[in-house]
């Protein structure tokens, strides 16, 4: 039988099919595998020149030729390692966020977040925030939710005056954005708290001496967020690295390490490594922590790149073992799980310190003050005979050290300045990000909707005897936490009434962190299709907090409410 010498088509199946050769696995850019090349633009600005170094160019080229002279590399990329992000430009609507170019969308003007570590102010650094936000910032001075002063309306011609008056009283913008370490979340009552058994300021104030402004880490594949607090005072279960007090039983008082929390479009709970680390050792421990993620973190894409990604694929064993190590050189000692309060913290009211005086907690409507205000704020504190303001991550401020006879009389100056400290369960538990007003990344407005919500329950539902967290998020990035709010509400297009798209907010319901015994940390219920228009979202709030006050069983809590009740309650 003769064979035929018509070759084989390319594609036959009888035909005899090359050896393949073993594809190399797809590099994450992982520095310490040897994925070195930048794989995406942001990962080549901050290879082409160390975010760092923007700063000279803004005091000697910037502020002296203006916005129009500002390189677009560092416009939009070096400059938030100096706290420093375009403002979105008014009159743009929600609709076109996500359609504009950049600079379609940016104005000539900067929104600039102030370090505020722990959240400690003195007064002359209270004096110097309203001072700045009077004279270069049309009166603006948020208190965000990372205990961040946050101003808008910042010239770059002004900065090299604004970075003067801060680092004059010992404040500065240093990596308050970028892929860097931001600012340290602390506990506002540190140092003066009677449950506390160990101050960690020292810890704090240790982090930011050795590490903030340091080039070995101020190239990380992403924001890293951290926590420290011996009390149960602080979101750490949302944060890239937590240090919670824990009473060791042989060791004594020292620290539990978390890792791995973050929220945003994938929200993850940070992880227990299981480690009791004592006072001294926290700045180290820190930075081995970072350490791993500068070298080990996912740069190839930026949605994967946060720390989280990188704990929930190797698992906490893992993790501690590599920074053990490779980081430490030495093994940490086993911790117990920290003891949790019978109840959340609250520090808004008048509170006794260990010393005998009192801290006055208060809150202004969704974060929002102004420079007027904090300098009036100076005066009272000032003469109430304290020297110390400390801001928290729910967007509120305490006054400390001010004597009990003291306290009937700060309240009332701190109300006819505009800061409750008898607050409504509503302006108590309402936070909202910075949304549409000044924001490129926002759909809908939230600081306005916020203090319209606050005000309409106030007024109709006054008497409310429950506690509620309700915060408003512009978009889905979830700056304001909204998956671990009992009413978590992020900011998109809806349909209204007569079929046109109108500002409005997919509804969570339910989430909440582990911030005191029996809670269980989890993110928000979402029913499908469950959304409101920002017409409407007074109005829902309102009747849903009705059908839980006459719903709830004894003692029953909004969230596990929320998790009983059939899903036509909740709409």
């Amino acid at each position: 039988m003769a064979v035929s010498s018509i070759p084989a088509r390319a594609g036959d199946p009888t035909s005899p099919r090359p050896a393949r050769t073993p594809r190399r696995p797809r590099g994450e850019g992982q520095w310490a595998l040897g994925h070195r090349e930048p794989l995406n633009p942001n990962e080549r600005i901050k290879k082409d020149d160390d975010p760092l170094n923007v700063r000279s160019r803004i005091e000697n080229i910037y502020a002296h030729h203006g916005f129009a002279s500002i390189d677009p590399q560092d416009l939009r990329g070096r400059f938030r390692w100096w706290g420093l992000y375009t403002q979105r430009k008014a009159g743009i609507d929600g609709g076109r966020t996500a359609v504009l170019e950049p600079h379609e969308l940016e104005d000539e003007f900067f929104m600039l977040r102030v370090r505020v570590d722990g959240g400690e102010l003195d007064l002359a650094q209270l004096r110097v925030v309203a001072d700045i936000s009077r004279e270069f910032a049309r009166d603006t001075a948020d208190i965000t939710d990372r205990q961040n002063i946050q101003y808008h309306w910042i010239r770059v011609e002004d900065m090299p005056e604004i970075w003067r008056r801060l680092e004059s009283v010992g404040l500065q913008t240093t990596e308050a954005c970028g892929d860097c370490p931001r600012v340290v979340l602390g506990s506002p009552v540190a140092g003066v708290a009677r449950d506390e058994l160990v101050d960690p300021t020292p810890a704090v104030d240790e982090i930011v001496r050795r590490y903030v402004g340091d080039k070995a880490y101020s190239n990380l594949p992403r924001k890293f967020k951290t926590s420290i607090s011996w009390l149960v005072d602080t979101p750490y279960e949302a944060n890239d690295i937590s240090f919670l007090g824990v009473d060791h039983p042989d060791h004594g008082p020292g620290f539990d390490v978390w890792v791995g929390g973050g929220l945003s479009t994938n929200p993850m709970l940070a992880q227990r490594l299981g480690v009791w680390v004592p006072l001294d050792e926290v700045p180290d421990v820190w930075a081995g922590v970072v350490g791993i993620f500068r070298d080990y973190g996912y740069r190839r894409l930026r949605n994967r790149a946060r720390l989280k990604f990188l704990v929930a694929d190797w698992g906490v064993e893992k993790f501690r073992e590599v920074l053990e190590k490779e980081y430490l050189g030495r093994a940490l000692l086993d911790g117990p799980a920290p003891q949790l309060p019978d109840r959340p913290v609250d520090h808004i009211g008048v509170h006794p310190q260990r010393d005998g005086r009192h801290w006055v907690g208060a809150a202004p409507v969704v974060g929002r003050v102004s420079g007027g205000q904090l300098a009036r704020l100076a005066d009272v504190v000032e003469a109430h005979g304290s020297g110390r303001v400390r801001l928290t991550p729910y967007q509120k401020l305490l006054v400390l050290d001010v004597a009990p006879e003291r306290t009937d009389s700060l309240v009332r100056e701190l109300r006819g300045i505009g800061l409750e400290a008898r607050p409504s369960a509503w302006r108590r538990g309402t936070m909202a990000c910075t949304g549409i007003e000044y924001c490129k990344l926002a759909i809908v407005e939230t600081k306005a909707r916020g203090e319209e919500l606050v005000a309409r329950l106030e007024e109709r539902l006054r008497d409310f005897d429950a506690d509620i967290s309700i915060h408003l998020n512009g978009c889905p990035n979830a700056c304001a936490r909204t998956q671990v709010a009992d009413i978590g509400l992020k900011g998109q297009l809806v349909v209204g009434p007569d079929g046109r798209q109108v500002e409005g907010f997919q509804v969570h319901l339910g989430g909440g962190l582990g911030m005191a015994e029996g809670q269980t940390a989890g993110f928000g219920r979402k029913l499908r299709g469950l959304k409101t228009t920002a017409e409407e979202l007074p109005a829902y709030v309102e009747r849903l907090a009705r059908r839980y006050l006459a719903g709830r069983e004894a003692g029953e809590t909004f969230a596990n409410w929320v998790i009983r009740v059939d899903e036509e309650e909740l709409r």
